[in-house]
C-alpha cells in the first residue's frame, strides 16, 4: 500500500499465544442494547500506534497495558462481551465479561528499519495486528483485539482491532485515551455514558426525509470493469494549509457560495477528480457519502462521553455531467446542503428508517469519505509519551477515501485512496493545482 521505500524489507514478528483480559471487577452481565446507528456499520476498524523508546524501555509495556486494560474495561464493560444476534435479528452485545483478546509480540528489528511508517505496507502491517484465526464473521471476533509488538530499539507498536458497531471515531478515541490515562494512574477525563437506549427508534417510526444515502444507483458507466481488469494502486496526497486555502478560494471565487469550510472544499474537489478519473459517463448518477457527528444535533444534545455511534451518513447526489461541467462551487454547494440537512429530525429519521427497512447504504457509483482529521488519537499516552504516528490500517472498501491529519501541527490533510492504475494516473494529474 502506498509508495514504499522498503519493499525488500521483511518484518518477522514472533507472537505469543493470545490471552483474555477481563474487567478487573465484576460488571453487569446480560444483553446490552445497540442502537440502529450501531447496526449500520458493523465492520472492523484496525489502527496502529507507534511509540519510540524512552528511559523505561519496553520490557514491561505489555504487562502495564494489560493491567490498565483490565481496569478500564470496568466502566467500558460492553467491550469485554461478545457480539450476538437478538430475536429481532439485530446485533446485540452479550455482556459475558470474557474480556478483550491481548497478544504480546516481538519484532526482529528496530522500528526505524520499517522505513516511512506514514506510508505503510499491507504485508508489514498484517504482522502488527492480530486476526482471530478461522473467524468466519464478526460474531466470532471479540469487540476488542489488541497486540503489543516490542522492537529491538525499545519502542513498541500497539495494534488494535475494534468493531465499528461498538463506537464511532469520537467514542473510540475516548476509549483508547481512557486506557492511556488508566495506565498512567490518572482519573478518566471523560467518563463513558453507555446507555444507548436514548437513541431508540420512535414508535411508530417517522420517515421525514428521502434518505438518498441508502438509495441503490445503477452503475451505467460500469466502472466496476476498471476495478476488475486493472491492478489497484494506492496513493497518499498531502494538502498543506496553503493548498487547502487555495481550494477554498477556488470554491468561492464565483460568489455563489457564502460559506465554505476547508472540509467542504476538499471533499468537493476530490469527488470531482475521482469521478473524472474513473471516466464516468455524463448521465451516470454519482453520490458522495460522508459522516456527520450528530452529538450536538440532537435536541437536547446527547450526554458527554456517549459511548456508541452518534454519526450519520449524509449525501450529495447529482449526475456526472452536472458535477464536472459546473464549477467547483456547484459540488461544494451540494456538500454544504448535505451538512445543513443534518438536524435532530434527520438523525431520528435515520434511526427510524433502519427500523423500518434494515437498509444498508449502497456504494454503487459512490464515493465515501471518512475523515480522521479531527480525532485526537495522536494524544494517546500510556506512559511512554504520545505516539510518533497513529492511524488506520488500509481501506475497508474500494469506494472509500480517508482524510488523515498530517504534520506536527496536524493542519495538513493526507488524502489516501486506491484506484485502478489508469485512473490513478489521471487522478494524480488532477491533484496538481
Amino acid at each position: 500500500m502506498g509508495d514504499n521505500s522498503y519493499k525488500t524489507f521483511e518484518l518477522t514478528v514472533k507472537k505469543e499465544e493470545p490471552t483474555l483480559v477481563p474487567p478487573a471487577e465484576d460488571t453487569d452481565k446480560g444483553l446490552y442494547f445497540l442502537s440502529n446507528l450501531d447496526q449500520n456499520i458493523a465492520v472492523r476498524v484496525r489502527t496502529l500506534y507507534y511509540y519510540k523508546s524512552d528511559i523505561k524501555g519496553n520490557k514491561d509495556v505489555a504487562e502495564i497495558m494489560k493491567k490498565a486494560l483490565s481496569r478500564v474495561l470496568v466502566p467500558y464493560y460492553p467491550m469485554a462481551g461478545r457480539l450476538s444476534i437478538s430475536t429481532e435479528g439485530k446485533l446485540i452485545v452479550d455482556c459475558t465479561g470474557d474480556g478483550a483478546v491481548f497478544v504480546e509480540a516481538e519484532a526482529n528489528c528496530e522500528m526505524e528499519e520499517m522505513g516511512d511508517i506514514t506510508k505503510p505496507d499491507s504485508v508489514i502491517l498484517a504482522n502488527l495486528i492480530y486476526d482471530i484465526p478461522g473467524a468466519k464473521n464478526i460474531l466470532e471476533i471479540p469487540p476488542l483485539v489488541a497486540q503489543v509488538t516490542r522492537f529491538r530499539c525499545g519502542g513498541f507498536v500497539l495494534g488494535l482491532c475494534m468493531n465499528h458497531c461498538m463506537n464511532d471515531g469520537i467514542a473510540a478515541m475516548e476509549f483508547v485515551n481512557s486506557w492511556g490515562e488508566t495506565a498512567r494512574g490518572l482519573p478518566l477525563k471523560v467518563a463513558p455514558f453507555i446507555d444507548r437506549s436514548i437513541l431508540e427508534a420512535r414508535h411508530p417510526p417517522k420517515l421525514e426525509f428521502p434518505h438518498h444515502e441508502f438509495a441503490q444507483i445503477e452503475d451505467i458507466s460500469d466502472t466496476s470493469k476498471l476495478y476488475e481488469e486493472e491492478e489497484m494502486v494506492y496513493r497518499s496526497f498531502c494538502f498543506e494549509p496553503e493548498k487547502l486555502e487555495k481550494l477554498k478560494k477556488m470554491a468561492m471565487e464565483d460568489g455563489i457560495l457564502d460559506k465554505c469550510t476547508l472540509f467542504v472544499a476538499l471533499s468537493a474537489f476530490v469527488w470531482r477528480a475521482r469521478t473524472r478519473a474513473l471516466r464516468m459517463v455524463p448521465d451516470q448518477k454519482t453520490k458522495l457519502l460522508f459522516a456527520v457527528d450528530g452529538r450536538s444535533k440532537f435536541e437536547p444534545p446527547i450526554p458527554k462521553g456517549y459511548y456508541g455511534n452518534a454519526v450519520v451518513l449524509t449525501n450529495a447526489l447529482c449526475s456526472t455531467g452536472e458535477l464536472l461541467e459546473n464549477p467547483l462551487s456547484f459540488a461544494a454547494g451540494l456538500v454544504n446542503e448535505a451538512i445543513d440537512r443534518v438536524s435532530d429530525s434527520y438523525m431520528r429519521s435515520v434511526i427510524d428508517y433502519f427500523e423500518v427497512t434494515r437498509a444498508r447504504p449502497s456504494l454503487a457509483a459512490t464515493l465515501l469519505i471518512t475523515t480522521w482529521s479531527r480525532l485526537a488519537f495522536h494524544t494517546t499516552d500510556f506512559g511512554w509519551g504520545e505516539p510518533v504516528f497513529s492511524g488506520p490500517v488500509g481501506l475497508p472498501e474500494k469506494e472509500v477515501i480517508l482524510f488523515l491529519p498530517h504534520g506536527e501541527d496536524r493542519r495538513s490533510i493526507n488524502v489516501f485512496l486506491g484506484m485502478p492504475a489508469s485512473a490513478m494516473k489521471v487522478f494524480e494529474k488532477l491533484m496538481q493545482i
